[in-house]
């Protein structure tokens, strides 16, 4: 008999962010009124599951959506640098659909190769942190089930990897809305499933400015 664990990766809530920037890594931006309220409903949802370990990525919105968990299970949160943001070259402007930000000259050099990407942290190195902190959190909750709070892309990138897709995607269809869980389970140190779901309900990704 091999031994049963999960590791879920929680999405952060929505932050309050009026200016539509891509925040990106930027300390200061904390969950919006309808943020807290998602990750209050993300602690409800893991209220009756075996949950021994809960770790969150450093940013602000991040440990403000681990606490409605910890307060809930009792336990203390962990923080791990592996479950940050993304790096990405667009930090601090604002890039959005519609805003004539691929026409601009000079954002098309950032922009030459997005198999990498030219604009930011790339994939592959994405994947593995990422890789490193599910494995980590895997061992420490043998048995049980793990928490780990970070971000949309670092998530999403991490489930290219454990389904064996390809990186480069379209944006508009990541399935990981703020608030998810996406759920690794493991037999022993095998992967064997993927779930998703989404307590707090489902979310347009173009209607999240900075996201």
């Amino acid at each position: 008999m091999t031994e049963r664990t999960v590791v879920h990766l929680l999405r952060h809530g929505e932050v309050h962010n009026p200016d539509g920037i891509l925040y990106g890594r930027l300390p200061g931006f904390r969950l919006s009124v309808t943020g807290e309220a998602m990750a209050l409903t993300a602690g409800e949802w893991f209220a009756g599951k075996d949950v021994t370990h809960l770790v969150s990525s450093p940013l602000e919105r991040a440990q403000q959506t681990a606490r409605p968990i910890a307060e809930t299970l009792g336990l203390p949160i962990g923080t791990d640098d592996r479950l940050i943001e993304a790096g990405n070259s667009f930090q601090g402007k604002t890039f959005g659909v519609g805003d004539g930000a691929l026409r601009r000259p000079a954002n098309w050099w950032l922009l030459r190769n997005p198999f990498r990407p030219s604009w930011g942290e790339p994939y592959v190195e994405i994947a593995a942190r990422m890789l490193g902190a599910v494995e980590a959190a895997r061992d420490a909750a043998r048995g049980h089930e793990a928490v780990l709070v970070s971000h949309q892309l670092p998530i999403w990138t991490l489930r290219l990897h454990m389904e064996a897709r390809r990186y480069v995607h379209d944006p508009r269809r990541r399935q990981c809305g703020l608030a998810s869980v996406t759920s690794l389970t493991y037999d022993g140190d095998r992967f064997v499933r993927l779930d998703y779901a989404e307590p707090a309900g489902a979310t347009d990704p173009d209607a999240v400015p900075g996201a």
